[in-house]
């Protein structure tokens, strides 16, 4: 329970925090965003391929 105590009340620890929490949604971001062009990619290379 130490280790708790010291993440959540030391500046050390809320910048840890801050910090994976900024990489989690770094990567979320980059999922959806690299998920939504390979549709969009995806989608245009059949409409070019039904021409």
């Amino acid at each position: 329970m130490r280790v708790f105590t010291e993440l959540f009340s030391t500046d050390v620890g809320l910048m840890s925090i801050g910090g994976i929490v900024f990489m989690l949604g770094m990567g979320v971001f980059y999922v959806r965003y690299f998920l939504k062009h390979m549709r969009e990619d995806e989608a245009r290379a059949a409409a070019e391929g039904r021409r």
